[in-house]
């Protein structure tokens, strides 16, 4: 498929046809490519895709409060996400990249793939205004958005325990490190999670902190669950 067939298909999926092509050429150009690249229409669109997002998940989720909007909104617009809405447009196909990016596979790389999902948008913003630009946010958008799964399977572990505590009246855990272990750049650390008012507690490793405490969290709550369940 020649290059203006690619850039062709890949309006045809927008809804969307440049009347200033060199928006569409800019916003395909990665900045391994050229100086006259993408960045700065990806600021304009990350900026739209977040505004869209918010107002269809507000319409579309009104028992959600404002945090559960939150989380479900980033599930919708993070790297990951994007990255599959540009594998659906077939995106990396049309991506201008320097040669180093060329060869090390830079067209399925996510970071790349997410930039000009949102440049893209950032550009039809500038050629025809907001109305196309939601028009092709809410299109790119329709299908994720109906497979989000329930606000609440987005928490992490730390708070599903919180809140699970909170709801029973129960007081916060406290998180302990019991290890820092390897070089500063490799270290791997061992958390516990201990709950004061039963001295439970369970333990949990990760690369960071952060990961050790979610996992011991988790570890938990699995208990704290099925104690629950054996007592029902």
């Amino acid at each position: 498929m020649s290059a203006r067939d690619g850039r062709s298909r890949l309006c045809r999926a927008l809804g969307y046809d440049f009347r200033d092509t060199a928006l569409l050429e800019r916003a395909l150009t990665h900045r391994s490519a050229a100086a006259a690249n993408n960045e700065r229409l990806e600021f304009l669109g990350d900026a739209l895709i977040n505004l869209v997002a918010a107002d269809r998940l507000f319409r579309a989720r009104p028992e959600c409060e404002e945090g559960d909007l939150s989380r479900l909104r980033a599930s919708l617009v993070c790297e990951p996400a994007l990255a599959a809405i540009a594998e659906s447009l077939e995106l990396g196909d049309a991506l201008v990249l320097g040669p180093g990016e060329l060869r090390s596979g830079g067209f399925r790389r996510h970071s790349i793939l997410a930039d000009a999902v949102e440049a893209l948008l950032g550009a039809i913003f500038l050629d025809g205004g907001f109305e196309p630009a939601r028009q092709a946010c809410e299109r790119l958008l329709a299908a994720p958005i109906a497979q989000l799964p329930e606000a609440a399977d987005l928490k992490d572990a730390k708070t599903r325990l919180q809140e699970w505590l909170q709801g029973r009246g129960r007081g916060l855990p406290v998180y302990e490190v019991l290890a820092a272990e390897g070089p500063p750049h490799r270290q791997s650390f061992t958390v516990a999670c201990r709950l004061l008012d039963s001295g439970e507690f369970s333990e949990g490793r990760g690369a960071s902190r952060r990961g050790a405490e979610q996992e011991a969290a988790e570890k938990l709550m699995t208990r704290l669950m099925a104690q629950v369940q054996t007592h029902a």
